[in-house]
């Protein structure tokens, strides 16, 4: 499946299982609350295919798949037969209105639990908090090759996931961290990861990048994957040999091989370059030659090689539990997540975050299929985390959403009256106009991102 496919289908699977979660939380504490509900539909637009059950409601399926509906007998939309008014919505008590409002956002947060609860009893495969290569800012904190993170301020982190999201908020909120640190030898230490040294306008969302801090299973191994014809490491070198040193210097990533043959091919004369083959080690004389990069078209010294791993990183952490001690850890990575996002919300409030952040259906569409082809687990978290993002968005105070028509139930619970129409015209004008700024938005980074 291509990408463009492979990222649509994936996307319409996500928001099919969300918003049928969400929509039928609104339906099922309707019907509870004795309210007629005339359609549920998964999608908008004419419906595609539908079926009525014993109650009348009309269940249905509709070819834009950007969300859903459940549409109920209400007086404010249409009239409502005599013998049915008793099962009008706006009939209906304060609380039971609020109840059924909060039961969409509701159904989504419980279905985060149990979708990481899912994932963790599958197991959640990662890759460990090891520290690979270090420079700049991580330097100066005293990290080093080999060191793992075990928990950031106090918070226990088990994958790279983990402590790179810890970073990000930290750095967003330019504040240090206090790492606990188990180091190559097995001591545990401490450091202060000076986060708050990054510089004015840091790259939001390449925080560990600009700190100078590379994960292990980042870091790429100086493996030949391609030799060019003609170069000067043609019959020399092969696909698959492993660079271990030139002229004696080790070489620990692919990213320090191109500086060290500038800097000796800029020097002259040959250098000895050693290689790992099929198990052997071989020391082999290469002449580097001046080259022209085809995209900037600036010169360099090169010996005409590509590197890159044969075969992707393995993961070496892995969160697993039974069925039962799942329970509690699902509840606890939701809650942290859930802190995460309002946090992440705040931020952008206050201009500590990067409006950037915000993502439109492009972008989810691409994690969507980034996920899924990365395996179940991580499609299951992914699926949490935006069934999570659905809950506390359609929660927020804003007309149109649900947390918009539940500010309004809680004035009228507090002033003992409904407000009036014009009021509520009025928000949700303006409801209208702030989804449509924020929708804007979205698409707006989903266009630049790639440009970016």
């Amino acid at each position: 499946m291509s990408e463009i496919a492979g990222s649509i289908w994936w996307m319409i699977v996500a928001l099919g299982v969300l918003v049928t979660f969400h929509e039928y939380g609104h339906y099922w504490v309707a019907r509870r609350c004795g309210v007629g509900v005339l359609r549920f539909s998964v999608g908008f637009g004419k419906p595609i295919w539908s079926r009525r059950n014993k109650h009348g409601t009309e269940f249905a399926i509709a070819p834009i798949p950007l969300g859903g509906y459940v549409k109920m007998l209400d007086e404010r939309e249409a009239d409502v037969p005599a013998e049915r008014l008793g099962e009008a919505f706006n009939r209906k008590p304060v609380l039971q209105r609020i109840a059924v409002v909060a039961a969409g956002p509701i159904a989504n947060l419980i279905l985060c639990v149990a979708l990481l609860w899912a994932m963790f009893v599958i197991g959640k495969e990662d890759f460990a908090p090891i520290v690979g290569r270090v420079d700049g800012v991580a330097q100066q904190s005293g990290l080093r090759p080999g060191d793992r993170i075990l928990a950031l301020d106090g918070r226990s982190i088990a994958t790279a996931t983990e402590a790179t999201m810890a970073l990000i908020g930290a750095a967003m909120d330019d504040r240090d961290v206090q790492a606990q640190i188990e180091d190559a030898a097995g001591n545990q230490i401490e450091r202060r990861v000076l986060t708050s040294h990054l510089p004015a306008g840091f790259d939001q969302q390449n925080v560990t990048g600009d700190l100078g801090l590379r994960w292990q299973f980042a870091v790429e191994p100086a493996e030949v994957r391609e030799v060019a014809p003609g170069s000067p490491a043609a019959g020399a070198l092969q696909a698959g040999d492993l660079i271990t040193a030139i002229d004696g210097e080790a070489v620990d990533a692919a990213d320090a091989l191109r500086p060290m043959v500038q800097r000796l091919g800029a020097r002259g004369g040959e250098v000895m370059v050693e290689v790992e083959r099929e198990g052997s080690r071989l020391a082999l004389p290469l002449q580097p030659q001046r080259m022209t990069d085809p995209n900037t078209h600036a010169q360099f010294w090169g010996l005409g090689i590509a590197l890159g791993r044969s075969t992707p990183p393995a993961y070496d952490a892995l969160q697993r539990y039974g069925p039962l001690a799942a329970i509690p850890v699902a509840v606890r990575q939701t809650g942290q997540l859930a802190s995460d996002s309002l946090g992440m919300i705040r931020r952008m409030v206050t201009g500590h975050a990067s409006l950037q952040n915000v993502s439109g259906p492009v972008t989810i569409a691409k994690v969507a299929n980034a996920s899924a082809e990365r395996g179940l687990t991580w499609f299951l978290q992914f699926l949490a985390l935006l069934s999570l993002s659905l809950a506390i968005v359609n929660l927020l105070p804003i007309p149109v959403l649900d947390g918009g028509h539940l500010l309004y139930y809680l004035i009228e619970l507090v002033k003992g009256s409904p407000l009036s129409e014009r009021a509520m015209a009025a928000g949700q004008f303006a409801g209208l106009a702030i989804l449509a700024g924020l929708m804007g938005l979205a698409l707006y980074n989903d266009i630049l991102r790639p440009v970016i």
